[in-house]
């Protein structure tokens, strides 16, 4: 590898060149969070003498340890790394040879709001700047840090540091060949859902101009109300006021082992709005509030009137979203038809039709593959079919339907699957443990990262903009579009 230096306006920075691509890692767009900034909005880049090392990855957002799992999912969120207040950072993947300002493609992990690293594997851009493309890929403040509303605390703080990469990306791209004037926002997941949103903020109109959600979509946001309940909880049990002085006064190990143990399925406690859903479904405690100046209006409101109109959108799911969460241990064939129930009463006014119209009573149905099912409907794809209905913009709709040979068959096509081959790092992800078990099709990974080029660079994809009535869903594996009926989930959601 050869070092390459940029100056940037707070400072010189050097990376590394290698392949075509440069690479330059954990590059600030915002001060670092030390304890005077901790539940601030991000402060502004402190100006640097000298060169920045921009070769090695950085800190990441304070975060649990990741829980025994089947699976390696290392390569999806990231593995520790040194600890420090400088985590509010982005990737750069840039080509190496000059040409015409080039599209922008900025991405957002995932990992329910509360994990996740720009580092981990699988979000390597380097194809991207391979062809032609420059990939930015960012951290953000997780879980009570970024999404809780604490008393006296500005609400949002993980979007704002978002719009703040997005600013800084703006200012600075085109110091590495890209065009401020064409970027796309994209995630996955967590991030997904944050794209999602952003589209209708206020405070993100004109930083991007196209989105891609994976797995995502816009009936993400909550009330402050039942966030305050969150707040109330998790400040008891730390025994401290739900201000920030109280969070201050406690360590981050304290911190993060309470946010992890508000997480946990509680019977007494749900965070269902006024219409008794949860969009979460129980996933995640944490996530974006309306009602301030990052997102005034709920957020599902906002699109339908209008928000984010000029912005084209791909969005699109797994087939199989669900299995992430009830394949792994076998916990998919324990489910008996009470803890199906009661799992989708936390998040549905009618849970029993719901599972229902998914199977449940039916002979041969097992209570724990209906509620995979129908979990996978009314969590990720109905609602992301009905985001493609309200935005008054261009949308466009895919299905990632490749089934992952991992956990002997049983993983398919789960979420998250899709995203080492819209990055083309297929080898992140193989393996005895892999998420794609061992031997993965490149060319449907050429296909899909190619596809996602296309459409970052001038907005156009080879099938029909999604309508009430046609319903064309474009399938990425047989690379045809067809009509999708309605799902049963859509009689129980927005």
């Amino acid at each position: 590898m050869q070092p390459i230096r940029i100056g940037l306006s707070d400072g010189s920075v050097e990376g590394s060149a290698a392949g075509g691509v440069r690479r330059f890692y954990s590059l600030p767009y915002t001060a670092p969070i030390t304890p005077e900034r901790r539940f601030r909005v991000p402060q502004p880049v402190e100006r640097w003498e000298g060169v920045r090392d921009a070769t090695t990855a950085g800190p990441r957002a304070p975060q649990p340890d990741l829980p025994a799992n089947e699976l390696d999912i290392t390569p999806l969120m990231g593995a520790p790394g040194p600890a420090g207040p400088d985590y509010l950072t982005l990737n750069v993947f840039a080509p190496e040879q000059d040409g015409p300002p080039r599209p922008v493609m900025v991405f957002i992990h995932g990992g329910s709001f509360v994990a996740g690293s720009k580092d981990a594997a699988i979000y390597d851009g380097s194809a991207f700047a391979r062809d032609g493309v420059v990939c930015v890929v960012i951290n953000y403040r997780l879980g009570i840090e970024g999404f809780l509303p604490i008393e006296g605390v500005p609400t949002n703080l993980g979007l704002r540091d978002m719009i703040e990469a997005l600013r800084w990306v703006r200012d600075n791209i085109a110091l590495f060949g890209g065009d401020p004037a064409n970027v796309t926002l994209f995630g996955e997941s967590g991030g997904a859902f944050c794209t999602a949103v952003l589209m209708t903020s206020p405070l993100a109109k004109g930083l991007f101009h196209r989105a891609i959600c994976q797995s995502g979509h816009i009936l993400i946001s909550r009330d402050p109300p039942i966030m305050q309940r969150l707040l109330k909880r998790i400040a008891g049990r730390l025994r401290i006021k739900p201000d920030r002085a109280g969070f201050l006064s406690v360590s981050t190990e304290k911190m993060l082992a309470a946010q992890t143990w508000a997480m946990a399925p509680s019977l007494w406690f749900d965070q269902k709005d006024r219409q008794g859903r949860d969009p979460s479904f129980g996933i995640t405690r944490y996530l974006p509030v309306h009602g301030d100046d990052v997102l005034p209006l709920p957020t599902i409101e906002a699109l339908a009137g209008g928000a984010g109109r000029e912005i084209d959108l791909l969005i699109g799911t797994t087939t199989e979203e669900a299995n992430i969460f009830f394949v792994p241990g076998g916990l998919r064939d324990k489910i008996n038809t009470l803890a199906a129930l009661l799992f989708m009463s936390k998040a549905l006014p009618r849970p029993r039709a719901a599972l229902r119209a998914y199977g449940l009573g039916q002979k041969g149905q097992k209570p724990g593959h209906v509620l995979t099912r129908a979990m996978t409907d009314l969590m990720f794809r109905a609602m992301t079919r009905r985001t493609a209905e309200l935005h008054q913009g261009k949308s466009y709709v895919y299905e990632f339907d490749w089934r992952s040979p991992a956990l002997g068959g049983q993983f398919g096509a789960a979420h998250a699957v899709e995203l080492p081959f819209v990055f083309d790092t297929l080898a992140a992800g193989i393996g005895e443990n892999g998420i794609l078990g061992k031997d993965p099709p490149q060319a449907l990974a050429d296909s899909i990262h190619a596809l996602w080029i296309r459409f970052a660079t001038d907005g156009t994809v080879p099938w029909p903009a999604f309508e009430a009535k046609e319903r064309q869903v474009y399938s990425l594996t047989r690379q045809t579009a067809a009509h999708e009926p309605v799902m049963p989930a859509a009689a129980f959601l927005p």
